[in-house]
């Protein structure tokens, strides 16, 4: 037969393991949550990344429109487009889009030179109204880029410190999955989108 000190004792021990295992629990989904919302938001980032590169895609046809270049330049353009349009769909990672930013660059350039040779089009006013639009699309980009490094900043943070680097683990967060946006050569130049002689 226990007495009552022995049968305090051993309720105070369920107590206490029932409190640690409450507190552990409630870290646990804590810390689940908390990566699950970080990762989707690095997701919900890198869409916002591709929306970016394609609304700056979806400005070149207008551009060329008002440049009134040659048959040959505007076709191939739009060939240029439509190919990128279809790289900023398929990519998966800043390297990727680094490709698309490579390309689009180009292209503006290419449109610069097609501009040169019609001095006329740069004081049209729908010429200057499209050429605001990309230089704002530019700042856009950059924006977007940013925040994407941020969110993959907070997603690594979350996945490398702990505790969240032992749940990270145990529940597939690889500290690893997402990379960031790197500059490349070059990179500190933005295309030129002001398209004076």
């Amino acid at each position: 037969m226990k007495n009552k000190k022995g049968q305090i004792t051993a309720m105070a021990i369920v107590g206490v393991v029932i409190v640690v295992i409450v507190i552990l629990g409630a870290m646990i989904i804590g810390t689940y949550n908390g990566l699950v919302n970080k990762d989707v938001s690095v997701q919900n980032q890198w869409g916002k990344v591709q929306s970016a590169y394609q609304r700056r895609l979806d400005l070149i046809p207008n551009l060329v429109a008002t440049v009134k270049g040659s048959a040959n330049f505007e076709r191939d353009t739009q060939l240029q487009v439509a190919a990128l349009r279809s790289q900023v769909d398929m990519a998966k990672n800043p390297d990727d889009m680094k490709t698309v930013d490579t390309g689009t660059s180009s292209l503006i350039r290419n449109i610069n030179i097609q501009v040169e040779a019609y001095p006329d089009l740069k004081s049209t006013e729908n010429f200057r109204a499209l050429q605001d639009e990309l230089a704002g699309t530019e700042n856009r980009v950059k924006w977007e880029r940013d925040e994407y490094n941020n969110k993959v900043k907070d997603y690594q943070s979350a996945t490398r410190t702990f505790p969240g680097n032992i749940f990270a683990g145990m529940f597939g967060f690889l500290s690893d999955k997402y990379k960031f946006f790197e500059s490349t050569p070059g990179a500190e130049n933005p295309p030129i989108v002001n398209f004076t002689g």
